[in-house]
């Protein structure tokens, strides 16, 4: 497998070709309805603009990401990047993290000195890991894929290669929204090398199907299925459109920078234990640096189509399927999806299961330190 280094360098022009899109922006007409209700906020999204032309500097976030080591591997003849930060501790651990939408694999750079050096944080140095953290084909640095069956199915085949490419024959895997999919599909399709994973999301595409004798469906999971119905309904405009025209959003969300704000920080508003004040758990420059991400690499649309291609092949389990590595799964309370153990349990063989005392959809920024703790715990017992 080729491996190359990569370093992160966007070139002037485009940064300034952002600025004068920012200033260029055609406002949509005010309305008088409580902030956020009916989607994006006006005066939020201009504060954000204006902050994104005059004050934000990505040359500072990019020297910042650049200091982590990031590299290009040639996979099943796709390019992924990926940053690979090698464990301070006496025998680290290998683990693969994957980050969802509308995140990236920025979401982890804070959370990284816990997993890598638990001792810079006060942790046992023997929990210490290797860790790997891949950009998902059409997502930031990696390429994007040119034809339909790049499913989360397909990315676990990638991800399956590119550990063995590293040197690792066994590992962990952990991940969150469309990463926990990916997760998932690396137990099931390769437990002969992965040892167990982690995950702080239940995909919505888990159907777990009853077989004789299986236990009927308990209150506590219609009650579950109903919320997530209600969810769907109330909150899924933008993942029925992923999943069905991601393209025609694409042509807007590529071309305004504005638009691709509103589209993203909403999410990020929406789905975070921030009590409706975004800038309570995420900073402006912490926003603007995933969405320059996205902006600057032209990734909104080939991102959202994997939101077809999970439609298209869904985590769906025959009667009596089992996914055999263990499972280790952090609730947390603001996650958008609250599923009971028993749920999980249908398929998964669950060692640990904690419900998290705060954070949301975005753990591993919203708590970084809690996460990784529930991570360490988790695969220490795992460890070989």
């Amino acid at each position: 497998m080729q491996i190359t280094q990569f370093q992160i360098s966007i070139p002037d022009v485009e940064l300034a070709a952002l600025k004068t899109r920012l200033a260029q922006t055609r406002w949509p007409d005010a309305f008088d309805s409580a902030p956020w209700a009916l989607g994006a906020d006006l005066h939020y999204l201009r504060d954000l603009a204006d902050y994104w032309v005059g004050a934000y500097d990505w040359r500072a976030a990019q020297a910042r990401l650049n200091q982590e080591p990031q590299f290009i591997a040639r996979v099943n003849g796709l390019s992924v990047h990926f940053l690979h930060r090698r464990g301070m501790g006496p025998k680290p651990y290998p683990l693969v993290i994957t980050h969802g939408w509308p995140g990236s694999f920025i979401e982890f750079i804070e959370l990284l000195p816990h997993l890598c050096d638990p001792a810079s944080v006060g942790a046992d140095p023997a929990d210490a890991f290797d860790v790997v953290v891949p950009s998902m084909p059409g997502y930031g640095f990696s390429e994007r894929p040119s034809k339909p069956g790049m499913s989360v199915f397909a990315i676990a085949e990638l991800w399956a290669e590119l550990m063995r490419g590293l040197g690792y024959e066994r590992f962990g895997a952990q991940g969150g929204d469309l990463g926990a999919a990916v997760s998932i599909a690396l137990a099931a399709h390769h437990p002969q090398h992965v040892d167990g994973i982690h995950l702080n999301f239940l995909p919505s595409s888990y159907t777990p199907a009853l077989a004789p004798g299986d236990p009927p469906i308990t209150q506590q999971e219609q009650d579950f299925l109903a919320s997530k119905a209600a969810f769907a309904d109330a909150e899924g405009a933008y993942a029925h459109m992923h999943a069905t025209k991601p393209h025609t959003a694409a042509f807007g969300l590529n071309d305004s920078p504005v638009g691709l704000a509103a589209w993203i920080v909403e999410k990020f508003r929406a789905w975070s234990d921030c009590d409706g004040d975004v800038e309570r758990v995420f900073s402006k420059d912490q926003l603007l640096t995933n969405l320059s991400l996205y902006w600057h690499t032209q990734t909104i649309g080939s991102s959202m189509r994997l939101y077809a291609e999970t439609r298209a092949q869904p985590l769906r389990f025959a009667p009596g399927q089992r996914v055999t590595p263990p499972l280790g799964f952090a609730r947390f309370p603001k996650e958008i999806s609250q599923p009971p153990r028993s749920w999980i349990e249908r398929v998964f063989d669950i060692t640990q299961f904690t419900d998290m005392p705060r954070g949301g959809h975005f753990a591993a920024m919203e708590q970084p330190a809690l996460l990784a703790e529930e991570i360490r715990r988790f695969f220490r017992p795992l460890r070989r």
